[in-house]
């Protein structure tokens, strides 16, 4: 008997296929590590593709007094610590101590990093050398007005960014479940925006667009609005990578903001959508293991992933270690999670505006994705902690499919998706 292992927190869990399932696996494309990520981001960063070097715009710059350097918050997997390791040797070499930067957690509405967090951010070292600062996006003392976006919403940016003398972004480029893609603006907003501007950018008619969903970021409301603020705030150089399903670097691009975004989203349009054929009776999916599968706010992008692929009144089997909970600090996603009401009728109440809270929008493709398909959730979770508005509680995969193969039958068509976002299912 075969078995496969889905990236599942940080141990992995493992599937064991019976002989009768009829099952398709797709795995991604084997993207092999950069061999000395150091040395190829500091080489990226002195000599980048039709773009001044970091050297040259410290030069050009009549005083640095302040450098903020953005990073990913702890949801993220991507290896933050190299970035910095790389920016801050090129910062020093130019003779810029560290004294003068800060490491600012580009949080968005999610939780501060903890203390734990941070050093797996930062790494051990620099942690405690360099001073790091969580952007909270409900605090407007720490944020700056920098005029309006179309209909009169207000652009609020976290002002340690907005005042720095040289402003450069990190951050990693994969497909997003309603953004497109991550990476390169997203590190400003939704990253170290206010949480009215947030607000706005995730609004339910900008979720329920049909051009908010994975790969696709010219036509995508959020995508614009987001291009429109990066350009008004500005920065000064951008390093952003792709990754493998180890979490490891595979791809750099450094310099100016679009065409570091667009170079490395070209690059995952290759890799990482396979087309399908049909939809399947079943999808069992993951969301990539640690961090990303931290908690069942973050586990609801697994659930999209299986979405692409699934028929309508199909089953989406999500399996996401969820060592967190719910989600610390995800408060309004864990009222309405658990507010008793049908999918379809809180999915109505966000289009009305009749809910409008922080993390709607997860709730939001949460609701719409069980409109479509039943969804069974794998993880930590006991029963009644998985909410009461449609989620089906499963001990493990193998029991999940077995109730799945009652409905749709033995011969029943079974994806399987081990590794989250790095290989995304295309209908043809």
């Amino acid at each position: 008997m075969k078995s496969i292992r889905f990236e599942y927190g940080k141990q992995g869990l493992n599937l064991k296929l019976q002989p009768s399932w009829n099952v398709t696996i797709i795995k991604p494309v084997k993207q092999k590590p950069l061999s000395n990520p150091i040395k190829s981001l500091r080489e990226a960063i002195q000599y980048p593709s039709g773009f001044p070097s970091l050297h040259d715009i410290i030069k050009s710059k009549e005083k640095i007094e302040s450098i903020c350097i953005v990073v990913s918050d702890a949801t993220r997997p991507v290896p933050s610590y190299l970035m910095i390791d790389a920016i801050i040797e090129e910062l020093n070499s130019n003779g810029l101590e560290n004294k003068l930067i800060t490491i600012l957690i580009a949080t968005g509405l999610h939780h501060p990093s903890n203390e734990k967090e941070i050093e797996r951010i930062v790494g051990e070292k620099y942690y405690n050398k360099v001073r790091v600062v969580n952007h909270i996006a409900k605090d407007n003392e720490s944020l700056q007005y920098i005029g309006d976006y179309e209909e009169k919403i207000p652009v609020l940016i976290n002002r340690l960014y907005v005042e720095s003398d040289l402003k450069i972004l990190t951050g990693y480029v994969e497909p997003h479940f309603f953004f497109g893609f991550s990476g390169g603006k997203k590190s400003i907003c939704p990253g170290i925006a206010g949480k009215e501007t947030i607000m706005a950018n995730h609004s339910a008619k900008n979720i329920a667009s049909p051009f908010s969903r994975f790969g696709i970021f010219e036509s995508n409301p959020m995508a614009i609005m987001s291009t429109e603020i990066a350009k008004r705030v500005g920065t000064d150089f951008v390093i952003n990578v792709c990754i493998n399903e180890f979490h490891k670097i595979t791809k750099i691009a450094t310099g100016d903001i679009e065409k570091v975004h667009r170079h490395l989203v070209n690059y995952q349009l290759e890799h990482i959508f396979k087309e399908i054929d049909k939809p399947f009776d079943i999808v069992v999916c993951g969301n990539g293991g640690y961090p990303l599968d931290l908690n069942l706010y973050q586990a609801v992008k697994s659930m999209a992933i299986g979405e692409m692929a699934v028929k309508e009144g199909g089953t989406i089997i999500s399996v996401n270690e969820c060592s967190d909970g719910i989600g610390i600090g995800q408060d309004e996603f864990t009222e309405l999670l658990f507010s008793g009401l049908k999918p379809a009728e809180i999915y109505d109440k966000v289009l009305k505006k009749e809910i409008e809270v922080p993390d709607q929008w997860e709730i939001q493709v949460l609701t719409r994705v069980i409109k479509k398909a039943e969804v069974y959730v794998i993880s930590n979770l006991k029963e009644d902690e998985i909410g009461n508005i449609g989620l089906k509680y499963a001990a493990n995969v193998e029991e999940a499919i077995s109730n799945s193969l009652k409905i749709h039958g033995k011969d029943a068509s079974i994806l399987i998706l081990p590794n989250g976002p790095q290989i995304l299912p295309k209908l043809g």
